[in-house]
């Protein structure tokens, strides 16, 4: 039995009309889901607003109300607690009701525009190889040492992490690690964790439909930096400006580690090819099964980590050198004909521009690179027409088409993007609005040993088109479409 009040320490609370002294079932913010004696949370979300959903959550049968505002009127035999902040409340009751799971283990949290999974994924890789029941959650899949979850956030609302962190304690899970994004952080969903250490990638455009201005957004992810205990540590990328920026108010120990500049951590690029990449990481060299300068800051990051996490550090390389990629980042086929396809979540343009200066850095040039790409609907605008321009800019042909254009019109998505396409490469590209096509036309188009990368939805096995997810998986479409043109 769960007393009301107990899962209100630490939540910051203005008023209380009735008992707190009462037993509560279970804390829910989705009035739909309501039942006999759960506590109601009234979320303002972006496109609706919790207290709206007071009386029906009441008459499904809770007991108790969080909310910003008082209802004008008050039923008998509930009680209201108001608050000033319920995304905050429900994280410190989310924390409390499932006794405080992340203080059990060591939950790292992974931040930045770019690398997110990568790091969390191949962490998770790295640890289990090592030996540890360890944890997973990010943007493809959550896991409880070997038990699946099925991802639909990046960062999961507060109640789902703390369920997750709870199932991790009771399978005897040691570590976790968890992608942190932006919005997670700016709605509270981290605010009452208590994490071992904190990683940060980098900074580049993205989430400005959400943020209003880049400066927020860098303060948002700062913010995660700012509350870290002073028991945890901090490990930053030097090479972005933004790095030092994220440690300025840690109380967190500070580490760094980079490709270019002085760093705790620091690597130099041997070789760079498409089977791999041979690193010499603070002295030692290795070679791991990873390719491109962004994979080189990642397993950078993988390692220090591992190090600081009492990982010995001749160890920490072997390990390195077993990971293998994750699913839908710089995947690639090699066909018959040699046509090599690359399928790439890269969703933003600092990070398309990663993996086609990768391409640039292993081709030959004697082929010809032929880039599919289109951008979200309901997102980021402004990002539309710079990823045109660099998807033109370095590739020999591009051909625009649908991401996931949920309720927008894709052909006035990929018009935005033909705006940034400078005069002199308009003739490399074609649209094509049916992602299928597109992806059809490209291998049309490739001759023997040309490169295709299919850039933006790596992963994901749909496409969302007017709010329904319709099956559509890259690798598996770009697969069936080389053999059933022999190539």
């Amino acid at each position: 039995m769960i007393i009301l009040k107990d899962i209100l320490y630490k939540v910051a609370i203005d008023a209380v009309k009735g008992s707190t002294e009462i037993s509560v079932n279970k804390i829910e913010f989705d009035s739909r889901k309501v039942e006999s004696n759960d506590v109601f949370v009234a979320i303002r979300g972006s496109i609706s607003d919790g207290h709206s959903f007071i009386e029906k959550a009441i008459q499904l049968g809770a007991n108790t109300i969080v909310c910003d505002v008082l209802p004008e009127t008050l039923s008998e035999g509930i009680t209201y607690i108001k608050v000033d902040d319920t995304n905050k409340a429900l994280a410190f009751m989310a924390a409390n009701y499932f006794g405080n799971p992340s203080a059990k283990l060591k939950l790292i949290g992974i931040t930045g525009t770019n690398g997110k999974t990568t790091i969390a994924s191949l962490l998770y890789q790295l640890f289990k190889k090592a030996g540890f029941k360890v944890g997973l959650l990010s943007t493809v899949k959550n896991l409880v040492d070997d038990i699946e979850y099925k991802a639909t956030h990046t960062t999961p609302d507060s109640i789902s992490i703390n369920h997750y962190l709870n199932e991790m304690i009771e399978a005897g899970v040691e570590f976790c690690f968890m992608e942190v994004s932006s919005h997670g952080i700016h709605q509270k969903r981290t605010e009452a964790l208590h994490f071992t250490a904190g990683i940060f990638t980098n900074l580049s455009h993205d989430h400005l439909d959400y943020h209003p201005t880049f400066a927020e957004y860098r303060d948002v992810k700062k913010a995660f930096f700012d509350n870290l205990p002073k028991t945890a540590f901090a490990i930053t990328n030097s090479d972005d400006k933004n790095g030092q920026i994220m440690l300025q108010n840690t109380v967190a120990r500070k580490l760094t580690y980079a490709l270019k500049s002085y760093a705790d951590y620091k690597a130099q690029i041997l070789e760079n090819q498409l089977s791999g990449l041979l690193l010499k990481i603070n002295g030692n060299e290795v070679w791991v099964k990873l390719m491109g300068t962004f994979n080189a800051y990642n397993l950078l990051a993988i390692y220090g980590t591992a190090v600081e996490l009492g990982i010995d550090s001749l160890e920490a390389l072997r390990l390195l050198s077993e990971l293998e990629s994750v699913s839908g980042r710089f995947q690639y086929i090699v066909s018959n004909t040699g046509v090599t396809a690359i399928v790439d979540y890269a969703h933003t343009p600092d990070a398309l521009e990663n993996v086609l200066k990768t391409i640039a850095d292993i081709r030959t040039n004697n082929e010809q690179l032929i880039t599919v790409v289109g951008c979200g609907g309901n997102r980021d605008k402004t990002k539309r027409p710079i990823m045109a321009a660099i998807a033109t800019e370095l590739s020999d042909k591009v051909i625009l088409t649908s991401d996931n254009p949920r309720n927008e019109d894709p052909d006035v998505i990929i018009g935005e993007m033909e705006q940034g396409i400078a005069s002199q490469n308009l003739k490399k590209a074609l649209s094509i609005t049916d992602r299928k096509q597109a992806i059809k036309t490209a291998c049309q188009l490739a001759q023997p040993n040309d490169i295709i990368l299919i850039a933006g939805k790596g992963h994901e096995t749909y496409q969302e088109v007017n709010g329904v997810r319709h099956d559509f998986d890259d690798m598996k479409i770009i697969k069936e479409m080389l053999e059933q043109l022999g190539k």
